[in-house]
């Protein structure tokens, strides 16, 4: 989660919602980003998704068996079906996000029956710090 929360504030030194993911396969990173949606003007462009597609082109395959992801914000659902299509083993991670959240919030994708795949998921880790980067990000923009 170290390295997410890193993915966080880089993020947020550019502009963008600070949030960040990395994939983690057999103990090394494949893929690590944060959020570049204003930067790429691409609404696709979260964390989560981004560092997706590094881990499959890493491996060259469209399927992450095996891998984990940790992420600082609860993943909408847009990113859920990107972890369920990529077959994602867990997910992890910090602050939860009750207004966007698509995994234990919202529409609670892994819980669908047409949902593909399930991986295991842990909410909550290093939540106080994963949070406080948003809430400094919009308090700054607030002032």
């Amino acid at each position: 989660m170290e390295l997410a929360l890193k993915e966080a504030h880089a993020a947020a030194g550019r502009g963008e919602t600070p949030v960040g993911a990395v994939v983690v396969r057999e103990g090394v990173v494949i893929g690590a980003a944060g959020n570049r949606v204003r930067e790429d003007d691409d609404p696709t462009g979260h964390a989560e998704i981004l560092a997706i597609r590094q881990a499959c082109a890493a491996l060259g395959q469209s399927r992450l068996d095996g891998a984990d992801l940790y992420v600082t914000l609860e993943p909408c659902a847009m990113c859920a079906g990107a972890i369920a299509h990529a077959r994602i083993r867990r997910l992890y991670y910090g602050a939860p996000d009750p207004k966007g959240g698509g995994v234990d919030h919202g529409p609670r994708l892994f819980t669908q029956p047409t949902c593909l795949h399930r991986p295991e998921v842990y909410g909550g880790l290093d939540e106080r710090r994963c949070a406080a980067v948003l809430k400094d990000f919009f308090a700054a923009l607030r002032d």
